[in-house]
C-alpha cells in the first residue's frame, strides 16, 4: 500500500480495491449521502468498480485522488481525503469524508491540512478549490480553518447547487 504522507496521528494512502468493503460503508453513511451525494455504490462489488474506474483512474489520469485517512496506532482506516479533478471547475477539488465514529476528533482538519500542503509543496497547486452543499456548515467551518474562503454558489452540471469555496498560495 503507497503511503502518500503522514501527520502526527495519520496515515493517507493510495485507495486499493481491497478497500471496497470500507468504500463501500463510507459512501453509504447518511452524511455522506446527504452532503456529498449518492454515487451508486450498493455493493461491495459496486464499491470494487468504484475504486478501479473513480479513485485508481483519477491516479492515472491526474497523478492525484482521494486517500484513504487511517489511524497510524492500529492501521484503522476512517476516511478518506484528497482532491478531485472536475470538468466545472477549474482547479484542484479539496475533500474529505469521515465515519460517523471518527467525526469531531480533529481528523478531519489534521488531515486536509496535510494534504493542502502536500497539493502545494509536492503537486505544484497555486490555486485550490473545494465544494460544498449550502447546508453543510461544518465543512464550510473546516475550509475556513484551512484558510479557504468562500467565492459564490455555483451550478454543477447534476444541477446542485454548491458553495464554492477557494484558496491561493
Amino acid at each position: 500500500m503507497t503511503t502518500i504522507l503522514e501527520t502526527e496521528r495519520l496515515r493517507l494512502r493510495k485507495i486499493v480495491v481491497d478497500d471496497a468493503e470500507f468504500v463501500h460503508g463510507l459512501m453509504n453513511d447518511p452524511a455522506y449521502l446527504e452532503y456529498i451525494g449518492d454515487k451508486g455504490v450498493r455493493t461491495v462489488a459496486d464499491a470494487e468498480r468504484f475504486v478501479q474506474d473513480v479513485a485508481m483512474k483519477s491516479y492515472d489520469e491526474n497523478g492525484f485522488g482521494h486517500y484513504i485517512v487511517q489511524l497510524k496506532s492500529d492501521g484503522t482506516p476512517i476516511g478518506t481525503c484528497g482532491y478531485v479533478k472536475r470538468d466545472e471547475l477549474d482547479d484542484p477539488d479539496i475533500g474529505f469524508a469521515f465515519l460517523p465514529e471518527f467525526r469531531k476528533h480533529g481528523y478531519a482538519l489534521e488531515s486536509a491540512k496535510a494534504i493542502l500542503e502536500f497539493g502545494i509543496d509536492s503537486l505544484g497547486f497555486t490555486n485550490i478549490s473545494a465544494i460544498t452543499t449550502p447546508d453543510n456548515e461544518r465543512s464550510g467551518q473546516l475550509l475556513a480553518k484551512l484558510g479557504f474562503s468562500f467565492e459564490r454558489l455555483i451550478s454543477m452540471s447534476n444541477g446542485n447547487e454548491l458553495r464554492l469555496f477557494t484558496f491561493s498560495k
